[in-house]
Formats: structure tokens, C-alpha cells, sequence
């Protein structure tokens, strides 16, 4: 298992730097230059959000949990972040953007962890129901955030030459990579996506993992809600509607298995930059939207495959 693991991790290693240097060198005469500081610094606000939703999803795969609900839980917490904000000031609009997630991950680890609903089933339900409800709570009206303070902080600002977003995708990782290898969740996780049965007599209480790692989801999926509308400052409904395949895909890429007990926090963050350094270079390469979505789509068919053809082998 070790050695599968390890061949995992060299592998989304090996593909980022041979894509890089590809890009590099294509599309160095292409616009300000695919490596240039500009353009990579734009990659990295790009992809920060979406690396840090792929933390959480490598805790709910890890534990044999899927969760497609991911793009309209940030959808609504943009907007319920930026209406608390308006009418009662910036610690109420962090504060009731970050709850609607944690309701949205108690939902979800309902259905999942004491209805026993397949987490397939189940999360395409709740997506259904957060699309709506985006579309339902300021009937299609995006909500402006002016305060300053707010998009300094969350995603608009920088610190120095970084982006803020940056800042906070390091401490997710730093946080998620404590929290899986060193601290005794991570094995609790690691144990019910393994063999959910020999977990059950180990003592672990299987539901109560099942509703943290969803509920670890939902948290960090309106962490990313409120960083996309300080970044673009306001709330959409439209806000991260794409982002639920990157993400699963980013922690698939990463070297998380989809069948459970097999994690990679840090590939999941490398398998985010990989999909956001690949929607740029496709932008520069000059293909339309929809062409952009085919190769996405044959991304994310490829990585599922070599994440089977791994656990078979």
C-alpha cells in the first residue's frame, strides 16, 4: 500500500512540472507569456478557492463520501454573506455566510450518515435544492459588497505582491494536512473509507465521522462562498457554479482515491493548480468556452480511470 501510494504521488508531481514546462514554452510569445508573474499570479487567484474546497473533498472522499452539492452551497453563502453584511456589518456577514455552511454540511451528513441515503443520491438532491435557493433569495439579483475591510480581507486585497486568497489557502492546507496525518481524525477517516466494517468494530463511531467530514465540506465551501464575493465584490448566484467537478477532480488528480482510505491533501492542492493552470493555457490557446469544457471533461474522465485502473492494480 505504501508503495502504491507513493507512485500516486509522483505521478501528479511528474504530469504539473511536464504541463508547465509545455505551456511555458507554447505560449511564451502568447499575450504577456503563459510564465510570466502576471499571468501566474492570476492562475493562483484562479485556483486558490478551488484548492481549498479540494481539502475538504479529500476528507469526504477519504471516508468513501462524495458531495456534489459543493458549487451552490458558494453560490448561497455569497449571497447570504453579502445581505447580513449590508444590513448588520462585517462579523455578522462572516459569521451567517460560514453557518449556512455548516447547515449545509449537517443536511448533507444527515442524509449520508443517519438516513443511510447513498451520498451520490443524496448530494445531487441537496445541490438541486441550494441551486434554487440561489436563485431564490435575492431573485436573481446580485447583492454588492462596498466595505473595504471586507474585500481586503476576504479575497479582494493582498499581502505584499500576495493575494490574500493565497494566504488562506495556506492555512487550510497547513490545517488539513495536521489535521489527516497527525491528528487522530485523519485516521478515523481513513479507517471508515478503508473498511467501514473493520472500523465499526475498532470502536469508531462511523456516523459521527460520516457528518464531520460534510460538515468540514460545507464549512470550507462557504469559507470559499465568502472569498469569491470579496474577491468580485458581491454575492451571485451564478458565483462557483463550476467549480463542483473541478474540485472533486483536483483531489482525484491529487492522488485521493474515490473508493476511500487513500488521501493526499498536498495533491489535492497540486491538482488544483494543475486544473486552473489548464483553464489558462486553454484561454490562451485561444479555444471557445465550449471546447474549453470538452477537454475538462476528457480531464476529469482520465482521472477517474487512472484512479480505478490504481485501485484495481
Amino acid at each position: 500500500m505504501r508503495k502504491r501510494f507513493d507512485i500516486r504521488q509522483s505521478v501528479i508531481y511528474i504530469a504539473f512540472v511536464v504541463l508547465f514546462l509545455i505551456f511555458s514554452i507554447t505560449l511564451k510569445d502568447v499575450g504577456v507569456g503563459f510564465a510570466s508573474v502576471s499571468n501566474l499570479m492570476n492562475i493562483l487567484r484562479q485556483t486558490c478557492l478551488v484548492a481549498i474546497m479540494a481539502v475538504g473533498m479529500t476528507f469526504v472522499l477519504g471516508a468513501a463520501l462524495i458531495d456534489l452539492s459543493t458549487g451552490p452551497v458558494v453560490a448561497c453563502t455569497s449571497l447570504v454573506c453579502g445581505l447580513f453584511l449590508q444590513r448588520f456589518g462585517l462579523v455578522a456577514g462572516v459569521a451567517a455566510g460560514l453557518m449556512f455552511g455548516v447547515l449545509a454540511g449537517v443536511l448533507n451528513g444527515f442524509l449520508v450518515a443517519y438516513l443511510k441515503m447513498p451520498p451520490f443520491i443524496a448530494t445531487l438532491g441537496t445541490q438541486t435544492v441550494f441551486t434554487g435557493v440561489a436563485r431564490t433569495i435575492t431573485n436573481l439579483q446580485s447583492v454588492p459588497i462596498t466595505d473595504k475591510t471586507f474585500i481586503s480581507i476576504f479575497g479582494g486585497g493582498s499581502v505584499g505582491m500576495i493575494p490574500s486568497v493565497f494566504v488562506w489557502m495556506s492555512v487550510i492546507f497547513v490545517l488539513g494536512v495536521l489535521v489527516m496525518y497527525k491528528m487522530p481524525f485523519g485516521r478515523k477517516v481513513l479507517a471508515v473509507g478503508g473498511n467501514v466494517t473493520s472500523a465499526k468494530y475498532s470502536g469508531i463511531p462511523i456516523a459521527k465521522v460520516q457528518m464531520k467530514v460534510m460538515v468540514l465540506m460545507g464549512v470550507l465551501c462557504a469559507l470559499a462562498g465568502i472569498l469569491w464575493a470579496g474577491r468580485f465584490g458581491g454575492g451571485r448566484y451564478t458565483l462557483g457554479e463550476d467549480s463542483g467537478t473541478a474540485v472533486i477532480a483536483a483531489a482525484v488528480l491529487g492522488g485521493t482515491s474515490m473508493m476511500g482510505g487513500v488521501v493526499s491533501v498536498y495533491g489535492a492542492i497540486v491538482g488544483a493548480l494543475m486544473m486552473g493552470m489548464l483553464d489558462n493555457a486553454l484561454v490562451m490557446y485561444g479555444l471557445s468556452v465550449y471546447q474549453q469544457t470538452i477537454v475538462r471533461g476528457i480531464v476529469i474522465i482520465l482521472a477517474v480511470a487512472v484512479s480505478t485502473v490504481r485501485e484495481e492494480n
